[in-house]
């Protein structure tokens, strides 16, 4: 009975996507009916119009499918290593760790390839999320899932302050940096989209291994090394491939927010905590919803159109703070 709710509630999630990318393809600033969709992507006829905006739209689509996977899977697997069930890479200082290094990176060392920008996001996201985890183990207790909320924001503060510090007076870097911090999968192509695809089907797929370690790991540090597992050596790999999979996309897109805190948490309560089914349908959940933003921010923000990252911010904030009040913050 369990499998099969896990695969129904997968294959859903793929049927919910399949409408998520035909969405994405048909609506913006300009919609194009279903049927002129259909016809531009499998060569029946259509306008000349039609087709140059389905052929615009898909590596937008199918960026967003990417990212949407990279930051679910992201968040899946900073909330197990955390053991916090509100770990997500914006709430943990991760993007604003991506984002400082890569202000730096433009400012004084004038990068502008994209593959630079993934290396400083990347040691950006590593130097935060260990600053933050650091500062949550002070004290009784260690990283307990609030302390570690509570130090995210107060790393993301002191990081974003000193992103001000540098931008603000040149010019140059603002107008760079205040388009890209917003966060968006629109303007993307199909270069980006080669740049980031092996990098996260790698990371995805060391994730999938160690969909084993992770579930013995949920247990308990102490039921995990009895049974054999080394403890350490799963953290840092599992840490590795979740600030890759947040940086690439965060290197590329900006900083997207709570889509790797809602998706994780929405797909553990229709399956529970299996680690290999957790991350693969997780990434299904989080590319449909990335994609749904990204549709409704185009609708609503017309003739122009509202930055996905807006609008994952939107529905994000009012589930993090449901998730905090579920977590009895009152047990500080």
């Amino acid at each position: 009975m369990k499998n099969k709710k896990i695969a129904f509630v997968f294959f859903l999630g793929i049927f919910i996507l399949m409408i998520a990318a035909f969405v994405s393809i048909s609506y913006g600033a300009k919609s194009v009916a279903f049927l002129d969709v259909a016809k531009a992507l499998f060569g029946g006829k259509s306008t000349d119009y039609n087709i140059n905006v389905v052929k615009a739209r898909i590596p937008r689509t199918i960026f967003g499918i990417i990212a949407g996977a990279s930051l679910s899977i992201s968040g899946v697997l900073m909330q197990s290593i955390t053991k916090n069930p509100i770990a997500d890479p914006s709430i943990l200082g991760v993007n604003s760790g991506a984002s400082l290094f890569i202000v730096v990176g433009i400012t004084f060392f004038n990068i502008q390839s994209k593959m630079s920008y993934i290396a400083f996001a990347f040691l950006g996201a590593m130097f935060a999320a260990l600053l933050v985890y650091r500062l949550a183990s002070f004290g009784f207790g260690g990283a307990t899932p609030i302390k570690l909320a509570l130090s995210g924001s107060a790393i993301s503060i002191a990081l974003s302050s000193i992103i001000s510090m540098i931008v603000m007076p040149n010019s140059n870097v603002m107008t760079t940096y205040r388009f890209w911090q917003i966060g968006s999968i629109g303007g993307t192509s199909y270069e980006d989209i080669k740049l980031i695809l092996p990098i996260t089907i790698l990371a995805i797929f060391v994730s999938l291994c160690m969909s084993n370690s992770l579930n013995t790991l949920s247990l308990s540090e102490e039921t995990a090394i009895a049974l054999g597992l080394n403890v350490n050596r799963t953290k840092i790999i599992a840490a590795i491939c979740g600030v890759l999979l947040c940086a690439t996309t965060t290197a590329l897109a900006g900083p997207i927010s709570f889509i790797g805190l809602m998706v994780p948490h929405f797909v553990r309560m229709l399956i529970g905590s299996n680690h290999a089914p957790l991350i693969a349908i997780s990434g299904v959940y989080g590319s449909s919803i990335l994609l749904f933003s990204d549709v409704l921010g185009r609708i609503l923000g017309r003739p122009a159109e509202l930055e996905s990252g807006i609008m994952t911010a939107l529905i994000g904030a009012p589930v993090f703070i449901f998730l905090v009040r579920k977590a009895k913050v009152s047990n500080l």
